[in-house]
């Protein structure tokens, strides 16, 4: 690793919090969502494990549209003019923007920007370039919604990650405009699993077996694993969007966002990578109960700011 990379090393604060979450995620996460249990089954676990998210004070939620696809807003009671275009992790098997709202309304209060989660097709039933066409779109919507290029962010966390990578550089290649930045939360940048990172602790969310039928039921017969449009690791990152990368160092995925990062550093893109030790997969999803989420939130804020966003 050469690229400029931020340890966050963990405050003994919250230690029990943090033994509790664990193993609530061992236990009700990573047993469960998994084969063989169904795809509805797994989207349902999903569901009830963020049934209740109390949105920050100040922050309105509300249902849209957005291309076609439905969508949630948050809206802070003073936007900046910003907007976040937030894309859902869950494998591209689960998860929506009711499963997100924790994220979404911490980054729009603290953003002071209005940030739209976008409901885009799942697989098995929409397999890829269903989810990416749903997100080109959705930038291009907001686009002719009045919001400017530069004043578009797009993010997203484990799949979400990969897809505003790869939305990204679609809209490279087809010579669209970029977004002002890009924010990936422990992002999934390779398909193979030919890097898979085994922290002593364990990873207390993630299980190869389900990223295996993950990749079996997003990519298509014709696409392999390694294919770039898949797997934005083996990608010419020329010309992508400013960069964010956030992953903590016990999971399974922590060495797709470093191997990532190096590469889209020696392609001449503007990248920061921040890793927490002690800390899984799509911590930031506990804004709100974790202060260390919390800080991370901060520092998403900080780097789009920095962005004249």
């Amino acid at each position: 690793m050469t690229v400029t990379a931020e340890f966050i090393t963990p405050a003994s604060e919250q230690g029990l919090l943090r033994a509790i979450l664990r193993g609530g995620l061992r236990l009700f996460f990573r047993s469960l969502v998994r084969p063989p249990m169904p795809i509805a089954g797994q989207r349902a676990v999903l569901r009830m494990l963020t049934a209740i998210s109390p949105p920050p004070a100040g922050v309105v939620r509300s249902a849209g549209t957005l291309a076609g696809r439905g969508c949630e807003w948050h809206r802070p009671a003073c936007s900046s003019g910003t907007v976040l275009l937030y894309l859902h992790g869950g494998a591209y098997l689960i998860g929506g923007p009711n499963t997100h709202r924790a994220i979404c309304a911490h980054l729009a209060k603290r953003g002071q920007m209005d940030v739209c989660a976008l409901d885009y097709r799942l697989a098995p039933e929409h397999p890829y370039p269903a989810a990416r066409e749903d997100a080109v779109a959705a930038f291009q919507a907001l686009i002719e919604q009045g919001y400017k290029p530069e004043q578009i962010v797009i993010g997203g966390d484990s799949a979400g990650g990969n897809l505003s990578l790869i939305t990204s550089l679609y809209l490279r290649d087809q010579g669209l405009p970029q977004p002002a930045a890009l924010v990936c939360f422990s992002p999934v940048t390779d398909f193979t699993g030919e890097h898979i990172h085994q922290p002593p602790a364990g990873d207390p969310l993630l299980c190869e077996a389900w990223m295996h039928q993950a990749v079996s039921l997003y990519c298509p017969a014709d696409v392999q694993p390694g294919d770039p449009g898949v797997s934005p690791q083996y990608a010419d990152l020329t010309g992508l969007a400013p960069l964010l990368i956030q992953v903590g160092e016990d999971e399974l995925l922590r060495n797709d966002s470093l191997r990532f990062a190096e590469k889209a550093q020696e392609a001449g893109v503007e990248v920061q990578l921040q890793r927490y030790v002690d800390l899984w997969h799509v911590f930031q999803a506990h804004a709100g109960l974790l202060k260390v989420a919390d800080r991370a939130l901060a520092d998403v804020v900080s780097f789009i700011r920095a962005r004249g966003c």
